[in-house]
């Protein structure tokens, strides 16, 4: 991290809603999680008395089991965030230039910035087409945050291919992929994954996922890596999620339904965007601040997508419960 540059870089607003009361559509976590869960967190709770193995084998075999890659490449870390700090902090630094989509996640400009190096943001559905030669790195959301669409696969690998001739590191922030039925890039050669447990479990606060890269990317992120890098309670829950097939294949359904049923319906009133993530990006023509007070005021809690850089009259909306969804729906189109 380069020293100079912290000073300089601010915190960066997201999702999520504090007062249990408001049915948050702002945060983009599944309402649902795996059934026994509560069991392997107590479990795991009455082993953490001591220091967890810092090799973490069960994690890496299941990660490596649900993205489809060897164990060796996993590298545990706190959530999704930690696995992109983690990547950024091995292969960009003071000087460099670091592709990234726009609008898109706001934590990869931060991050790039902390290492001292320069974000040079593109059209999130032009990143594909980009020349990634004199760049230390290239960074692809898959699905985009907060479009919500997803890269095609092959144009996709095309790019990583390109990415390797440059010799430029491709990053790519996996944490909504498992919404989809598209392959992961885990355990490809050149391309570090970050994958976040968040999302699909419904788990934001145990804070756990994992990078994936091979040969010498993997191992500066396994040196690179804190010791002990995962509390137990999130190594075995993770572990324990990461084998509930039939809960992802189930939420997978559920959201797919669910995000047709809601599209359909606000396209009556709002520019909707096409996504293949448990969220909707709205375009809105009223006045934004009105409509979210207007929510708020009903017990909804939607994101404020303003805050994402070339978005200025948008909110977005998570895909949640039938019931809730309908609730919500009825609500924006009464605005």
């Amino acid at each position: 991290m380069d020293l100079d540059a912290v000073s300089a870089v601010s915190r960066v607003p997201h999702g999520g809603a504090d007062d249990v009361t408001i049915l948050d559509f702002s945060a983009n976590t599944n309402p649902n999680r795996p059934s026994g869960i509560a069991f392997a967190y107590e479990s795991a709770l009455a082993t953490s008395t001591r220091y967890p193995a810092d090799d973490y084998v069960d994690f890496r075999v299941a990660a490596a089991e649900y993205v489809d890659c060897d164990p060796h490449d996993v590298i545990p870390t706190a959530g999704g965030m930690a696995a992109l700090r983690l990547a950024f902090g091995v292969t960009v630094g003071p000087g460099d230039d670091v592709l990234l989509p726009e609008p898109s996640f706001g934590e990869y400009d931060r991050e790039i910035r902390l290492q001292g190096a320069t974000p040079v943001a593109v059209a999130h559905d032009e990143i594909l087409e980009t020349d990634p030669r004199d760049y230390a790195a290239a960074v692809v959301c898959n699905p985009n945050n907060p479009t919500g669409e997803a890269a095609d696969p092959d144009e996709l690998r095309a790019y990583l291919e390109d990415c390797r001739d440059a010799d430029t590191v491709l990053i790519v922030d996996e944490a909504f992929l498992d919404f989809t039925d598209d392959p992961s890039l885990a355990g490809e050669p050149g391309v570090i994954v970050a994958r976040s447990l968040t999302k699909m479990f419904g788990l934001p606060g145990l804070r756990a996922g994992f990078a994936v890269a091979t040969e010498a990317l993997g191992e500066k992120l396994d040196a690179a890596r804190q010791a002990w890098s995962l509390s137990t309670p999130a190594a075995d829950v993770g572990e324990f999620c990461m084998r509930q097939q039939v809960f992802v294949t189930e939420t997978k359904v559920r959201v797919r339904i669910e995000r047709e049923r809601m599209r359909e319906r606000l396209s009556d009133a709002f520019e909707v965007y096409p996504s293949d993530a448990p969220f909707l990006l709205l375009g809105v023509e009223g006045d934004v601040d009105e409509l979210l007070s207007y929510a708020r005021e009903r017990g909804f809690a939607l994101r404020d997508a303003r805050t994402f850089p070339t978005l200025d009259s948008h909110v977005r909306v998570a895909v949640r419960r039938p019931q809730e969804n309908d609730k919500l729906v009825r609500t924006l189109l009464e605005f």
